[in-house]
């Protein structure tokens, strides 16, 4: 009984598996483990991937509110205005340039040609017309493009994002203003529609050139209108939004032609133009006009735009200047000044040069103030301050007239000595007892300087700023000589008196200021100054300078039919050649020298100044009705008391400073002259 229960038990108790070899184990164990690793890796993966993915839609989301918070409250944004453009007129009433930061007017879309907005369409943003302001598939398009090109090669913004950076952003390129470009592009498209947005976008793009706007830009390049642009234009205005500092065709013509060509191959794959019209406008590319002359009314249009401000306060609108600068005489005196340095600056080794010209009232109708204003914007002609040299001697002059003296005055032209300091004529020689008219014809240094000793360095100074000089005088002896620096335009303006007949000037080149709709900011009211100079001083003076013409150191400065009188300069060592020269109608200076103060090789104000004078003044003075200097209408010439045979070439001017040594003059004539002036034998 026991042995069947216990063989039950057994029965109903499951069989112990076989015994496993470990070869089997092992298999069964390998299997499991590859099973469960090839699930294991994917699962992670996929459930990592919309982790990341989660953070990252949250990490943009709260970027992109963290952007909007940033901004103004999208229902305050506005446009910006424009700044507003200050339109600079000439005497006769015509524009001569435009400035402000915005160099040109805002135009209607409506009144642009068709083909114009469809060529920034055609190559910027092809779908813009489609999209809501961002453009997924451009976006899509320049990422696969840069990445090929191993670079950026193409751009995803569209009009409304580039439009959007111009108007409220920097031009940095970071990932925050790329977002908040998008959100603003997002906001234009919502509160302006598509014509609206194209409209502003082609009146503030930039073109390159200091031109912003579709009017400027053609207005510097092509010197016309945009309302007038041909197909070839309009694609090479199109073409320069991508980089217009490169692709100016002022500067780099080849580049800016190869990308007008891409931008019709764009336009006539969209339809926006015809295979004809496309063809011509191959044939016959576009070029960029040439600006006319060396841009010397920029110089003029820099200093209008300095005084500006003091005249009618802040510019906030668009304002028309009407100025006393005359066209042709700008012309002239660029042309005088440009070809006279290209002629002869080598040889002197001049490389710079400026010339103002006024009226005996102060107004000023030319002003060059430098060589080239592409090449250097720095005004010589005002902001420049140089030592004059003898072009100062005459206010020495008139302080010893107005103490007593007369041009028949005898001084002694010998040796000076001044603690060590002994001043030199040209030359080295001295002429015993001469006229001041004598001595400042011929510009003799010992003469002045003893004048200068005379009346006292205090009183010339004096005079000096009576009759217009504004820059520090130093008032010492060697003052005589044009030892202290001043500018152009001042040493100019002081010369005015003589011309006009004693009477003070304010120098001035603005006459009225206006808004384009005609309301007038300033008005030029006519001012009397009141005389500084007695009219027999003036008759004096003009007595002895105009023998400087006909006698002294400026004989080519000579004006036929015209009575014409002046002061040659050059400083020391001939860092500075001058020369000051006025007739009844007008008053002109001219500086040549180097930027550096480098000595030039031995150019002196009788020379190069004078020919450049005189080519200006001879085409300032065409047609004009003589007008005789004050109180001279009588005067005799003291060239007029020597005999009648042909004069000399002129004897050149002193230096100061007995260090220079200056090249030995031929004796042969100048002798002979100085014998003769001199009553010699």
């Amino acid at each position: 009984m026991g042995q069947q229960k216990s063989n039950a038990r057994r029965a109903r108790t499951p069989a112990a598996p076989a015994a496993q070899t470990p070869n089997a184990r092992s298999k069964r164990w390998t299997w499991g483990r590859r099973k469960a690793g090839a699930r294991s890796p994917l699962r992670r993966l996929v459930y990592w991937s919309l982790v990341l993915g989660l953070w990252a839609l949250i990490a943009a989301v709260g970027t992109i509110a963290f952007v909007v918070a940033t901004l103004p409250p999208i229902q305050s944004l506005e446009v910006p205005k424009r700044p507003p453009t200050v339109e600079i007129v000439g005497l006769d009433g015509r524009p001569l340039i435009m400035r402000g930061e915005m160099s040109g007017t805002d135009v209607p879309i409506k009144e642009l040609p068709p083909y114009l907005p469809r060529a920034f369409v055609a190559i910027e943003d092809r779908r813009f017309f489609s999209h809501f302001g961002v453009d997924p598939i451009g976006l899509l398009r320049a990422a696969a493009a840069n990445v090929l090109h191993r670079g950026v090669s193409q751009g995803g913004s569209t009009i409304s994002q580039q439009l959007a950076k111009n108007l409220f952003l920097t031009q940095e390129r970071t990932l925050w203003r790329k977002m908040q470009e998008l959100v603003l592009a997002l906001w234009l498209e919502r509160k302006f529609s598509k014509r609206e947005i194209l409209e502003l976008y082609l009146n503030r793009v930039y073109f390159g050139s200091g031109a912003y706007g579709v009017e400027a830009a053609a207005q510097r390049y092509f010197g016309k209108s945009a309302r007038t642009v041909k197909v070839a234009e309009a694609a090479m205005l199109a073409g320069l939004v991508k980089s217009p500092s490169r692709l100016a065709p002022s500067r780099n013509p080849n580049g800016a032609e190869r990308r007008a060509q891409a931008v019709l191959t764009a336009m006539t794959e969209l339809g926006f133009v015809t295979q004809t019209m496309a063809k011509t406008a191959l044939a016959q590319p576009a070029r960029a006009v040439k600006p006319a002359g060396a841009g010397s009314v920029n110089y003029v249009a820099d200093w209008i735009m300095d005084v500006l401000d003091d005249l009618v306060g802040r510019v906030e609108q668009d304002l028309v200047v009407e100025t006393s600068i005359d066209p042709l005489l700008q012309a002239a005196a660029e042309k005088a000044l440009v070809d006279e340095l290209a002629l002869k600056g080598q040889k002197f080794d001049v490389a710079q040069g400026a010339i103002v010209a006024i009226t005996p009232d102060g107004a000023v109708r030319a002003l060059v103030g430098g060589k080239n204003y592409a090449e250097s914007q720095f005004n010589r002609a005002v902001a420049a301050k140089r030592q004059p040299g003898s072009a100062f001697k005459p206010f020495v002059y008139l302080t010893a007239l107005e103490r007593g003296l007369t041009p028949e005055s005898v001084r002694e032209d010998k040796p000076v000595a001044l603690k060590g300091w002994r001043p030199e004529n040209y030359g080295h020689e001295y002429h015993g007892p001469v006229t001041l008219t004598q001595a400042l014809a011929l510009s003799l240094n010992t003469v002045s300087v003893r004048l200068t000793l005379e009346v006292g360095p205090q009183a010339v100074a004096k005079t000096a700023y009576r009759l217009g000089i504004a820059s520090k005088l130093d008032a010492n002896p060697s003052l005589a000589l044009g030892t202290s620096e001043v500018s152009l335009i001042e040493l100019t303006c002081a010369y005015a008196p003589f011309a006009n007949g004693g009477g003070a000037i304010a120098p001035h080149v603005v006459e009225r200021v206006r808004t384009r709709a005609s309301k007038v900011l300033f008005a030029r009211a006519a001012e009397n100054l009141g005389r500084i100079v007695e009219p027999r001083h003036v008759a004096m003076m003009n007595t002895m300078m105009r023998e400087t013409l006909l006698i002294g150191t400026a004989q080519k400065a000579q004006l036929p039919g015209w009575q014409a009188a002046g002061k040659t300069g050059t400083s020391q060592d001939f860092r500075d050649a001058w020369f000051i020269g006025y007739t009844g109608h007008l008053v002109a200076g001219v500086w040549l020298g180097n930027d550096d103060s480098s000595p030039t090789k031995k150019a002196t104000g009788g020379g190069l100044p004078v020919d450049i004078w005189s080519r200006f003044m001879k085409a300032a003075h065409q047609g004009v009705a003589v007008a005789a200097l004050p109180g001279l209408s009588a005067a005799p010439s003291l060239a007029s008391a020597l005999p009648n045979i042909a004069p000399p070439p002129a004897p050149i001017e002193g230096q100061f400073g007995s260090q220079v040594r200056p090249q030995p003059i031929d004796r042969g004539l100048d002798g002979w002259f100085l014998d003769r002036l001199f009553g010699r034998r």
